[in-house]
């Protein structure tokens, strides 16, 4: 692998538990070391989050969360402290402009000639502040972006950068289009998980019986799984599968209950992770997350499984494809039980042709093990590295 010859400081608003693999993967790309410079969220965002680094070397910053309703900024006190102890040769930041600490981090590497990378989604529309629904779902542990001044503003927000690192194909054009360079634009893909390597599963061109249905994740309001609940009980008898639900979280109560009034053979298998969740895994024919967020459909992916899922802020869009599964309307939409291209018709296509399944389920594995996974995912920041230094 190719390999950044110098230091690298890498700065987020919070240490996400499911972002230290790619820290530590990319310390060691780096052949002078890694400094990475993360607060704690504010308690209601329920953010799961690290003070631990295997290969990366971590400075616990002090994050001051400022509300101004219904704008959330956030500045983090000591980033030109750690940014002169640690003297880094490029530096990685979130291009998030509600950091309000930031600008002077880049002035900073600039005053001694040196790159700073951007990492954000792309150009998002307006959005409410973070909540304790929010937070998880963003790929770089950050909120949503709340811009109000048009895209001249974010323009020259952007171009105080040397580069920019964005998840999707649709954020590389979306930057592109507020005047960015196009060639100093580095598309990669939100990973969360190595490539695979374990053979594929070989799974049977007919269901067993009733086909399985699988959800493994935190168990909280914005996965939508009643409206899983619903669709599966929407559907005709001969196709309405095992639905086993994996997880534990603030809803499961409140799930469980509405189980056994709308579909009561739901499974509730509670938290499992690691390999608890490989027979889970074995056992479906199908992964289905019907709101945002789910670090587990990339795992899903890997064991060769098709995916139904939300759409969410476009990181997702080169995961999810028609060769793989389907994704359900986003997240303002009202009720994914109701109307048309909702999630039961979706569930009546897929569980129609166990065949078809498995082809979609070999795509996913193809697409984990080929494309989307940590080690192409430190390829591209590498890559972006040594292209500006």
């Amino acid at each position: 692998m190719t390999h950044f010859p110098g230091k690298l400081a890498l700065q987020q608003r919070v240490l996400t538990t499911y972002r230290a693999p790619l820290f530590d993967a990319l310390a060691e790309a780096c052949q002078g070391g890694m400094d990475v410079f993360a607060g704690l969220p504010r308690p209601e965002e329920s953010i799961a989050t690290t003070d631990t680094l295997q290969v990366a070397r971590y400075m616990l910053a002090r994050n001051i969360h400022i509300l101004r309703s219904p704008l959330y900024f956030c500045y983090q006190r000591g980033l030109l402290d750690w940014l002169t102890d640690c003297n880094p040769d490029a530096l990685i930041v979130e291009a998030n402009p509600r950091y309000l600490a930031t600008p002077a981090a880049v002035r900073w590497m600039h005053r001694h000639n040196r790159p700073v990378i951007g990492w954000g989604l792309g150009v998002t529309p307006p959005q409410p502040p973070p909540s304790a629904t929010g937070g998880e779902r963003r790929g770089a542990g950050s909120p949503p972006v709340v811009e109000k001044n048009g895209g001249r503003w974010r323009g020259v927000y952007l171009r105080q950068f040397d580069a920019l690192l964005t998840y999707s194909h649709l954020g590389a054009e979306q930057y592109a289009a507020l005047g960015f360079p196009a060639d100093r634009i580095f598309v990669a893909p939100n990973a969360a998980t190595p490539r695979p390597t374990r053979p594929m599963p070989v799974r049977p061109e007919k269901f067993a019986g009733k086909p399985n249905v699988l959800f493994v994740g935190r168990l909280q309001a914005r996965k939508r799984i009643d409206a899983l609940l619903y669709a599966c009980a929407a559907l005709p008898g001969p196709l309405q599968p095992r639905l086993v639900i994996v997880g534990d979280g603030p809803e499961r109560a409140a799930l469980e209950a509405l189980a056994k009034s709308v579909y009561p053979s739901a499974e509730f298998a509670g938290a499992k992770h690691g390999a608890e969740l490989e027979p889970y895994f074995l056992a479906a024919d199908l992964f289905v997350l019907p709101g945002t967020g789910g670090l587990a459909v990339q795992e899903a992916m890997s064991w060769g499984l098709p995916i139904i899922m939300g759409q969410g802020d476009g990181t997702n869009d080169d995961l999810v494809r028609p060769g793989n599964g389907w994704q359900l309307p986003g997240p303002d939409a009202p009720d994914l039980s109701k109307g048309p291209d909702t999630l039961a018709e979706v569930l009546r296509e897929a569980l129609a042709d166990a065949s078809r399944l498995r082809a979609m389920g070999a795509e996913s594995y193809r697409i984990v093990r080929d494309e989307i996974n940590l080690e192409k995912m430190v390829a591209v920041f590498v890559a972006a590295l040594n292209q500006i230094r």
